[in-house]
């Protein structure tokens, strides 16, 4: 590549390394190192329990399709260590893809994310490197985050020792991954203009080439990349907060939030994706990546833009809030010492992740209205909810809370003896449960809210429960 008369040697990718080995970096490199046989992809992590599970039959995370490629690669040129100076040393291309949680004090505090884990990924890289690298933020960043890191690693940079940043957000969803991964809608390469930069982000677009065809490579400036990643999310997540709003008025109404959702999905304008009422949205991304754009517009002296995209987080805390109160309304305005079975709380169906899922804030709520709760979902480890339900290292609430709250085996246990279920996870299987011998264990009237609109209300009915669904007005 020549540029004002001065030649760029290409750049050839022969050894990644993945710094942090979760929900990112784990699918992301395993699929590279599937799709590339002729590139060594170690990913490396200071958790050593979560390294040793990624080299055991069992694996830290659950993804469909995950199981088998890793299998598949592992040993051969996929490789996982908690040796990250030994992994960043021979790496010429670097994944930064660690957690970038959302400030708990400090300077925006509730909505900035904090950066340590990247600035210390960072300084790492800087202290340890001894020859060039590629560094690219995978994880999720506000924008001009590359910023900072730059200035880090130009200020150790050495004779013979060059970084070039690249920001290659990812843009996957939980329980689709490795399909999204596979058949990506596009790959996202920011990088600055120069010779240098361009040539590391043509090395990366290589890495990609090898199944992704280039035209769906698509490259833009580093700030651009790293704002459209939280553009995108902010976007999705206020096409369900406007679903759920008008879920409120068809409750009030008598409409069918699924019917007014298809007849809007049929216009081309707006199709159909993402229009789907629900009890609200959870992940790592959509709510963490909202209060980062807020913050970022306050930061910018826009507090009419803050506003605007703070209301999405705000209409999903109140859909969660006005769900758990129909609950409560149902069930004659107490639910106290009463048994309520969630079924489901993993965010959303075919993933074990938790992190905002909407049945945590569904039982804090029925735990404060004294209901005993019992939980069952089929993927999530019953320590990860004991950990979502209490506050370890902050109060010690664990006894009070196991008092209350029941993690079962099985939907037919947890509904055993209940006066009403919440569904509050789309899991395939609760549409095919035996409903007949659920509602025959229960106290009657045995409700049933679904706030994932997945089940059939008719059926049910017929049965004999009393089924309030969202999105739908208060059955007789």
């Amino acid at each position: 590549m020549a540029t004002n008369g001065t030649q760029i040697t290409p750049i050839e990718v022969k050894r990644i390394t993945c710094i942090g080995a979760g929900y990112v970096g784990g699918p992301t490199c395993t699929m590279i190192a599937d799709k590339c046989p002729h590139i060594i992809v170690t990913i490396v992590d200071i958790n050593e329990a979560r390294i040793n599970a990624w080299n055991s039959d069992k694996l830290p995370i659950y993804e469909p399709g995950l199981e088998e490629v890793v299998f598949r690669r592992r040993g051969k040129n996929l490789f996982f260590d908690t040796d990250i100076d030994k992994a960043i040393k021979e790496a010429d291309l670097i994944f930064v893809s660690v957690n970038t949680p959302t400030k708990k004090s400090g300077v925006g505090a509730g909505y900035a994310a904090d950066l340590f884990y990247i600035e210390a990924c960072t300084r790492r890289i800087a202290s340890v490197a001894t020859s060039s690298k590629i560094v690219v933020e995978k994880s999720t960043v506000p924008s001009r985050t590359a910023s900072s890191m730059r200035t880090i690693l130009e200020a150790n940079s050495r004779p013979g020792l060059r970084f070039d940043i690249l920001s290659n957000p990812e843009f996957l969803a939980e329980g689709t991954a490795m399909k999204d991964l596979d058949k990506p809608d596009r790959v996202l390469i920011g990088s600055l203009g120069s010779p240098e930069a361009v040539a590391a982000r043509e090395a990366l677009v290589n890495v990609y080439a090898n199944w992704v065809p280039r035209e769906k490579c698509i490259t833009t400036g580093l700030w651009s990349s790293e704002l459209s990643k939280l553009a995108a999310n902010a976007l999705l997540a206020q096409r369900i907060s406007s679903i759920n709003a008008l879920s409120a008025i068809c409750e009030a109404t008598g409409a069918d939030v699924d019917e007014v959702a298809f007849a809007c999905g049929t216009d081309t304008r707006i199709g159909p994706k993402f229009l789907k009422a629900s009890v609200g949205f959870g992940g790592s991304c959509f709510q963490k990546d909202l209060l980062n754009l807020v913050y970022l517009s306050e930061s910018l002296h826009l507090p009419e833009v803050a506003d605007y995209w703070r209301q999405v987080t705000t209409m999903n805390e109140y859909q969660k809030r006005r769900f758990s109160q129909r609950v409560v309304t149902s069930l004659f305005n107490t639910i106290t010492n009463k048994k309520i079975a969630v079924l489901g709380f993993a965010f959303k169906k075919d993933t074990g992740d938790t992190r905002e899922s909407p049945a945590i804030t569904l039982t804090k709520h029925f735990r404060a209205e004294n209901a005993q709760v019992s939980i069952y979902d089929p993927k999530v480890p019953e320590n990860q909810i004991w950990m979502d339900l209490t506050e370890p290292g902050v109060v010690d609430d664990s006894a009070a809370v196991k008092k209350q709250v029941t993690v079962c085996k099985s939907a037919m246990e947890a509904c055993l003896g209940a006066e009403g279920i919440v569904v509050a996870t789309e899991w395939d299987e609760f549409k095919t449960l035996d409903w007949q011998a659920i509602y025959d264990s229960m106290k009657k009237p045995a409700f049933v809210f679904d706030g994932r609109l997945i089940l059939d209300s008719a059926k049910l009915t017929k049965i004999g429960f009393k089924v309030e669904t969202i999105g739908r007005g208060v059955s007789e």
